[in-house]
């Protein structure tokens, strides 16, 4: 479980019953005693009044009045601002662009250098540029909500990307490659992956992306991704 999903699975067990253990909240997550000891320090960082008893027991309480006062940002957050506001860039539909970078830049700060580090590594994985004229983008939909974080662990961990595909014709596939890039042209997003079945590399469209998952314990090595003209890294201030 990751981070963010322990603390909040915490929280809701703290409201429900009030009180509970170290060793009751560590079986309830599945996580080590020094883990869950580190969550409640983050989460009375952020505001939250809980007490801790020393024993064997571990005893733990929180006030259920207490609320969250300090906002608490995740890298995939951040990341799905940053190519908002860059599809958005690339689209010249962005008056006050000196202002949006100015605000991403303030909300980086808040990161701790961990997640600054992994979203600095999500950053260089993302190329923006024009889109051709001729495409046509009249079935454009929403994209899977699932993928960014999905992304996350496959760009960050270099895992394999699985995930089931409806090409332009509607066939559908289950695919497994490696993620080497994300491209923004705008309105369209892909997923530039070298696929080992055809042993080339293949865009695919990010709403035709259904059920993305990172293959655990996959590994795969860093491929030089060659783009069109007017295709370039996001670079932010």
């Amino acid at each position: 479980m990751k981070c963010r999903a322990r603390q909040d699975a915490i929280i809701r067990s703290l409201r429900r019953a009030g009180s509970a253990t170290i060793k009751g909240l560590a079986q309830e997550v599945g996580a080590s005693r020094s883990t869950i000891l580190r969550d409640i320090a983050a989460l009375r960082d952020e505001g939250f009044v809980i007490d801790t008893e020393q024993g064997r027991g571990g005893g733990v309480s929180m006030d259920t009045r207490s609320v969250q006062t300090a906002a608490r940002l995740i890298v995939t957050e951040v990341f799905a601002l940053v190519i908002s506001v860059a599809s958005m860039q690339a689209a010249g539909q962005l008056p006050f662009s000196g202002l949006a970078d100015a605000g991403l830049a303030k909300i980086e700060k808040t990161l701790s250098p961990d997640k600054l580090r992994d979203l600095r590594r999500l950053l260089e994985c993302l190329y923006v540029g024009p889109l051709a004229p001729e495409v046509d983008v009249s079935d454009v939909t929403g994209s899977d909500p699932a993928l960014l974080s999905a992304f996350e662990d496959a760009f960050l961990n270099r895992n394999y990307l699985r995930f089931h595909y409806s090409d332009a014709r509607g066939v559908r596939s289950e695919r497994e490659v490696e993620p080497q890039a994300m491209l923004v042209l705008p309105p369209l997003w892909y997923l530039v992956a070298w696929d080992p079945e055809r042993q080339d590399f293949r865009h695919f469209r990010m709403d035709r992306i259904t059920t993305p998952k990172a293959v655990a314990g996959s590994t795969f090595r860093k491929r030089h991704v060659k783009f069109g003209d007017g295709v370039h890294r996001l670079r932010f201030a």
